[in-house]
Order: C-alpha cells, then structure tokens, then sequence
C-alpha cells in the first residue's frame, strides 16, 4: 500500500496516481477534475468541498475529503472469490487497499462500489447562469432492484450480519455542484437525488425482484454528493420548486437512464415487451411456451415459437399487458374495490386478446371467452387471452 510520503510526493505532482495507470479526462472545471482508469472513476476536488457520502471511510458529512471514487469492485455474478476478499478484508481496509490501488490517501477519500462497468458511466450536465450541476452515474438494476419497503434478506446485529431469508445491481451517483449550500440544503439534495434516480426507474418500468412492486431503487444503492464551500453565499433550499433541485433532478434522471442503457440494455422501446409489462406478476419469458402449450393446437405453438417477438412486443398487446398490470396495482394499494377487481382485470385481458388478433371490434367475444379473473393470481388470465388472440388472429 502506498505511504503518506508518496502521497505528498504524488500530491506536489499534482493529480494522485500510481505508476503506468493511464487515465482518460471526462471533465475538467475550475472545482474538479474528472477522470477514469481502468476499473476507477475519480473526481478530482480542486478546491474545498462540503461533501456527503455513503463512504464506509469519511462517510456522512465531510469537510475533509479531496477525492471521490466510483470502482468496479466486482463482476456482476458468482463472483464469489471478490466478494469472499472483500469480506475477509473487512469493509474500511478494502477502502484503503483501493484507494492504494490508484495512489489516492485513504483519509482523504470517499468511494462507492459497484459491479457496474466504469466505461458504461453517463455524465450529465445541468446549468442555469452560473450554477452547474455534474451528475454521475453507473447503475445495474437486473439483479438486485427493489422496491423501498420489500422484504428485507439481511438484518444488522451487534455481532454482525444475519442473514434473514444473492445479488447483483447498483445504482451509484456521483453529484457536484459547483456552488455552496447549507447543511440542510446538502442533505435536501439527497432527497431530490433519490426522486430523481426513482422516477428514471419508472420512466423504464424497472420491477422490484423481491415484491410485485414497481421498483424505486436497488438494495446496494451509495452515492457522493459535494458542493464547494466557498465563493458565493449559501444556498437554502434544493426542492425542486427551485432551480437548484431542478437542475439535481435532471441530471440525475437523465444520467441514470443513460447508464441504464448502456449497463443493462434498458431503454423506453425495450420495456413495452410483455415480460417487462407483467413480470412482476409472474409471467417469464423462460416458462412461457411451457405454459401456454396445452392451450393452443401443435401448429399454432409452433407459429406462435418461430414468431414469438411479434406478440411479445406488439405495441397495442403491451399497452393492454400495461393496463392489467396497472389495474392489479389499483387493487393491492386499495384504489379500486375487492369487487370490481375481477371484472375489470377481465376487461383488460379481453382487450389483450383482441389486440393480439388484430381484432378489435370482438372485444366483447374474447370477454365472453374468457374466464373469470382472480387478482391474486392473474397470470393464468393472461395466458388465456394470450391463447384466444392468437388462435383468432388468422382465423
């Protein structure tokens, strides 16, 4: 591990690096420096910066912190010999080793990890007149999403971890802004953060893992918010009824639904597949032909296999998958009555059918055709009216 005199060698060089790492500029301002080297993303804080962290070193609010560091500490599954190290480390000296990995000062830095690749990290810039925001970020949400309020697997003791009842997927942000704010402003930008993070989540439709629910975020989600300290006076409030929180909640969304693409592949024409629309509720593109089978005749499985992305992303069939999965939604959280569930998922799933056939005009056959519905377990529903359209469709 690197010393404090190569620390303050390295420091009188100007930026902290190690031997032959070779690094990639992204961002340069008069506050920081942005840069990225292999599997480490870092800022470079030019100037004192107030900063608010979920580091497990320096973390919460600090004064001290020069340098913060996103890292690709892991792959994104079965990685288990990473995962086992990092736990026999123990969490603060796998912080300094990788702060010694680049050359950075341990106690200067504040680092989050992630199985996210670094090249897939999107940066996005927000700006009014003098004030600017930089958001960025790397996130995975395939393996790990979750809705706030799930099922949690893990409980904390005094003695350690329990496990209550394995993952993969982390959203991490890095914010700056390049003008001072109060305590409480600092801690309000994490709140506009989160909002923005969860509404680039259901903007694609993201699903928690763990409940039916839409998810807001992933279980390992950490983030490095800092702002510079001096220069102007103060700002009081980061709500998004002002600029400030304005500019957080852009650059965070956009630069979350960026990484998102690059990292999984998700963007707005993906997600209106019928997996995506009714997933959440048990309907899995690796069962599906088992399934459906022994609701359709030989020849009709058989056209529906060789021609299967026709119905799964036929855009009226997703509307439809997205107006059931909206209605049982209705029904869990209590906007609509136990006694109008049945019917309306019905409805719905006649609608389904109809589109699927490219027949509109006999919605009311399929609904006639269809059985009755049962909310806490749609999916056989669903199957059905996906039956009935397709046998009707060339009929």
């Amino acid at each position: 591990m690197a010393t404090r005199g190569h620390f303050r060698r390295a420091q009188r060089r100007g930026f902290i690096i190690v031997p032959k790492q070779t690094w990639e500029e992204l961002r340069t301002y008069p506050e920081f420096r942005l840069v990225r080297g292999g599997r480490f993303l870092v800022a470079e804080l030019k100037v004192p910066h107030r900063v608010l962290s979920t580091s497990v070193r320096n973390g919460g609010q600090q004064d001290c912190v020069r340098h913060l560091v996103n890292h690709q500490s892991c792959e994104a599954s079965d990685h288990h010999e990473r995962h086992h190290l990092i736990s026999d480390m123990g969490q603060e000296q796998y912080h300094d080793a990788a702060c010694g990995e680049i050359g950075l000062d341990p106690s200067t830095t504040a680092m989050m990890g992630t199985a996210a690749n670094m090249n897939y990290a999107s940066i996005v810039d927000a700006s009014d007149e003098l004030l600017r925001v930089t958001a960025v970020v790397t996130a995975g949400v395939q393996g790990n999403a979750a809705c706030a309020g799930d099922p949690a697997a893990w409980r904390e003791t005094e003695t350690g971890w329990r496990k209550v009842a394995a993952s993969a997927g982390t959203i991490n942000t890095m914010l700056l802004v390049n003008h001072p704010m109060t305590a409480g402003t600092l801690a309000r930008a994490v709140v506009t953060m989160t909002e923005a993070k969860t509404a680039a989540l259901q903007r694609l439709a993201v699903r928690s893992l763990y409940s039916p629910d839409p998810a807001t975020g992933t279980g390992t989600d950490q983030y490095c918010l800092a702002a510079t300290i001096h220069g102007a006076k103060p700002l009081t409030s980061a709500s998004p009824h002002v600029v400030l929180g304005e500019l957080i909640g852009r650059a965070v969304r956009e630069a979350t639904l960026e990484a998102l693409r690059w990292q999984n592949g998700l963007e707005p024409s993906v997600t209106r597949g019928l997996f995506h629309a009714l997933g959440r509720f048990g309907l899995s593109e690796s069962t599906f032909f088992d399934e459906i089978a022994g609701r359709l005749a030989e020849r009709e499985l058989e056209l529906l296999r060789r021609n299967s992305k026709a119905v799964f992303y036929e855009p009226m069939v997703s509307a439809a998958a997205y107006a059931i999965a909206a209605v049982l939604d209705r029904v869990r959280y209590g906007t609509l009555p136990p006694g109008a569930a049945r019917e309306a998922i019905r409805q719905q799933a006649a609608t389904l059918a109809a589109n699927l056939a490219a027949k509109p005009g006999d919605w009311a056959q399929f609904r006639a055709k269809l059985g009755e519905a049962d909310p806490d377990r749609p999916l056989g529903l669903v199957l059905d009216a996906i039956a009935a359209g397709w046998s009707s469709k060339w009929r």
